[in-house]
């Protein structure tokens, strides 16, 4: 087993085929009003808030979460996210993939 502390990780993602391991991770801390742009990938993708209040949308619907909840996309669900503040967001990001396939859609 590989650990790492999050502090060592300089882009704030592990890829997991580098250490071995079936899935891959990004530690995102979004500003206000950033996230990512709309995209989708071949294999499903979950987040876990750990702070911050963000808006996801996965597919044609729209969720509000805050911290503690998780949220799921399914392989080859379009999806995105954006940080609502007031603060930076801090969301646990896991592709369930050693490597991360990612096809941008805007």
């Amino acid at each position: 087993m590989i650990t790492r502390a999050a502090g060592d990780l300089e882009t704030g993602n592990l890829r997991g085929a580098d250490h071995g391991a079936t899935i891959s991770l990004i530690l995102d801390h979004s500003e206000p009003g950033h996230g990512p742009r709309l995209h989708r990938h071949p294999y499903d993708e979950t987040w876990v808030v750990q702070e911050g209040n963000l808006t996801f949308q996965l597919g044609d619907a729209r969720h509000r979460v805050g911290p503690g909840d998780i949220v799921i996309a399914p392989p080859e669900v379009p999806h995105k996210f954006t940080n609502d503040g007031p603060g930076r967001c801090s969301l646990v990001c896991i592709h369930a993939s050693p490597t991360m396939n990612t096809e941008w859609l805007e």
